[in-house]
């Protein structure tokens, strides 16, 4: 083989693909119950797998974590990409806040957690895809946001109010109400 060949991948076995992925819908259930922070073992437990199995296809916290935000963040940006067509600008970015909002909120404390266990580069794609879905209808809701608005500071807007929010009765509906106070401070007079 030649020296900058790499290695061929193995393809995984339909169960173990199975088993990976029950692994994931577990974590992303015990996620939305509890917060990131809930028990690996827990994990295992409501997927139907052993700890093995578990550690075997994501071998720390992180790496479950990160498989369970990835495809969440794909749909967002996703979100982010069809809202460019609307006919209102203002109102896309205002939408798709909203649905970053619900997304943090639902996900109690995976945002945190991806960022205080955070390996170098750890979570930085996810990021990364968000904030440059949240610029583009930034840049093209223009003269309807304030000037100097960054996506970075709506993100971290979001961020605070999920925060504030993810423990409530009613998270996603408080969550809602304050960003739609804030969206509101953010539109340009």
């Amino acid at each position: 083989m030649p020296e900058d060949a790499a290695p061929p991948r193995r393809t995984m076995r339909a169960d173990a693909r199975r088993n990976a992925g029950k692994v994931v819908a577990a974590a992303g259930e015990l996620i939305a119950e509890h917060g990131a922070d809930v028990s690996l073992e827990e994990v295992a437990r409501r997927a139907g797998v052993g700890s093995a199995t578990l550690h075997r296809h994501f071998p720390s916290r992180q790496a479950l974590l990160e498989a369970v935000f990835k495809d969440r963040v794909e749909a967002l940006c996703a979100r982010a990409g069809d809202l460019l067509a609307a006919p209102d600008p203002g109102q896309a970015l205002a939408g798709w806040l909203r649905a970053v909002g619900a997304h943090a909120v639902a996900n109690r404390g995976l945002g945190a957690s991806l960022m205080r266990e955070a390996e170098p580069g750890f979570g930085a794609t996810c990021h990364d895809m968000i904030a440059a879905a949240g610029d583009a209808l930034l840049v093209r809701a223009g003269d309807a946001v304030r000037p100097g608005v960054t996506i970075s500071q709506l993100l971290k807007l979001v961020g605070a109010i999920a925060l504030a929010t993810e423990q409530d009765a009613d998270g996603p509906a408080e969550a809602d109400l304050l960003l739609g106070i804030a969206i509101d401070g953010v539109r340009a007079r």
